[in-house]
């Protein structure tokens, strides 16, 4: 990280750093090509353009919203989920920009298990993440008319949950017959567990109409509604819009560039960078990785010229699903997103 800021400082040439405001991101998980359009940006120096200082706080396997909330970070990015279950229970977090277009969970099988289709995870185990990660699974299985050990209230349920701390050699495939897998990593994993693509089964929660929204980028209403956001003379909207407007630049840079993606990813990844029993070394993984970050990426809105734009259909169907399956309790509030931000950001208008 100290070598991405000297770089980034040595960029651009004109600011000095004492002129750069100082803007705090705290990332979802661990550095990897996940994040690598964030990472670019501070490389080709797009965040010192914006007059932006962005330093990268990684949390591992922590929710965000929290540091955001109390004022650790400026700026976080989480999934819809986490951001939505946080407004509803009173954190004051506010959506500004999406990121992903398309949901990356998936869960596996093993072919040889017999499982072919939805219908057939009846009386399975299944792998799931805990802390709010495990509602793409329990979308998924509420629409094939099936209950979960995960709701207390059901005497027999059809399904065996099974939480497990995001490594899926724990659990698969002894423990489970089913694991929680996002395409842009636990799959890699599994193949590197010695479970080559044509022995296992992947189940795109989005191919079966669950596309719950994740990478967004979020802010606080303290951070955005501040007329002077650290002194720098700028508001907190003005500020986000020029880290939004940055972080884009990067993502579509990262996108068609991704050997050179990987290659700024990989000095910042250490330990993380190959992932559990991945099947070769860091860069076949962070290559992996990049290639699958920039299908979600790439889709929807973005496809369309408009990269970070929540869209509202499908911002609209997240929320009637996680009403359904009980998640949220009523409607989020209109301020729960604020669309002025990529609207500043990219000069055009919300659609």
């Amino acid at each position: 990280m100290k070598k991405l800021v000297l770089i980034g400082l040595l960029l651009g040439g004109a600011a000095s750093a004492k002129d750069l405001v100082q803007v705090k991101l705290q990332l979802k998980w661990f550095p990897q090509a996940q994040f690598a359009g964030f990472f670019v940006a501070k490389e080709k120096g797009y965040f010192e353009a914006e007059g932006l200082d962005v330093q990268f706080l990684p949390i591992g396997d922590q929710s965000p919203i929290q540091t955001v909330v109390t004022g650790t970070a400026d700026f976080g990015t989480t999934w819809i989920t986490d951001l939505l279950t946080a407004r509803q229970n009173g954190l004051p977090v506010v959506h500004i920009a999406q990121i992903f277009q398309k949901s990356g969970f998936t869960l596996v099988a093993l072919k040889s298990s017999g499982i072919n289709k939805p219908a057939d995870f009846k009386g399975k185990r299944i792998g799931v993440w805990p802390s709010g990660n495990e509602y793409p699974a329990v979308a998924l299985l509420k629409k094939y008319k099936m209950t979960s050990s995960l709701d207390s209230s059901v005497a027999r349920p059809d399904v065996q949950a099974v939480t497990y701390p995001f490594d899926p050699s724990i659990v698969f495939p002894d423990k489970v017959d089913l694991v929680s897998a996002m395409t842009y990593n636990e799959v890699d994993q599994i193949v590197g567990l010695g479970y080559s693509m044509d022995k296992i089964r992947v189940f795109k929660a989005s191919d079966y109409g669950i596309n719950l929204l994740e990478d967004l980028m979020f802010s606080s209403e303290r951070v955005l509604n501040n007329p002077n956001f650290k002194n720098s003379g700028m508001s907190g909207k003005e500020i986000a819009a020029k880290l939004v407007k940055a972080s884009l630049k990067g993502w579509d840079y990262a996108v068609k560039n991704q050997k050179e993606a990987v290659s700024i990813v990989l000095p910042l990844c250490g330990n993380t960078c190959k992932g559990s029993g991945t099947r070769a070394d860091a860069r076949a993984h962070q290559t992996w990785q990049m290639a699958e970050v920039a299908k979600l990426y790439n889709a929807g809105p973005t496809l369309k010229g408009n990269a970070g734009l929540l869209d509202a259909k499908t911002y609209a169907s997240n929320v009637k699903l996680l009403r359904d399956l009980g998640i949220l309790k009523s409607a989020p509030p209109a301020s729960a997103v604020d669309y002025s931000i990529w609207e500043m950001a990219t000069g055009k208008k919300a659609k």
